[in-house]
């Protein structure tokens, strides 16, 4: 008898909230981090990551396709991630896009900013859930075929 794992990997990456006064509520919009000197700069941020996770994991991920041709995994990747990728460590996607080609790679479908959309606006869920599917297709050259929503959030 045989027996399989289905793997299920998710990555997101948030971008992180500068600190916000509530006498800025009103007057100031740009509530992410891009100071130079904060430590939760979002370029930092990324690259700290990168290099602690998704380099070593993709290499990781890699080597086990190669070794092994009966495994394969579902991947969930976000816009979020994915525009960060781009902007930052284009490498880091490229890596992702090199275990797409595989062919045994399946791209998830979910919200762009792996939000709780799907709680509060109906349309704003739909809206990011397409806006998702073409970022996959442009930069993976595929359409998700399956959805996980956040945190796996289900309601009849």
């Amino acid at each position: 008898m045989t027996r399989s794992i289905s793997l299920y990997l998710h990555v997101h990456q948030p971008y992180r909230v500068r600190p916000y006064s509530v006498f800025e509520i009103g007057e100031q919009h740009n509530y992410f981090d891009i100071q130079d000197d904060s430590k939760l700069n979002n370029e930092k941020m990324f690259h700290k990551i990168a290099d602690k996770s998704y380099r070593p994991m993709t290499q990781l991920l890699q080597t086990l396709l190669e070794r092994h041709p009966e495994f394969h995994f579902s991947l969930s990747i976000t816009g979020d991630f994915i525009d960060q990728a781009e902007q930052y460590a284009p490498d880091v996607l490229e890596a992702f896009k090199k275990l797409v080609k595989t062919g045994r790679v399946e791209i998830v479908g979910e919200t762009y900013h792996h939000s709780m959309a799907f709680f509060y606006s109906l349309s704003e869920f739909e809206n990011q859930v397409e806006l998702h599917k073409k970022k996959v297709h442009e930069v993976f050259g595929m359409t998700p075929t399956a959805f996980r929503n956040t945190e796996l959030a289900y309601n009849d």
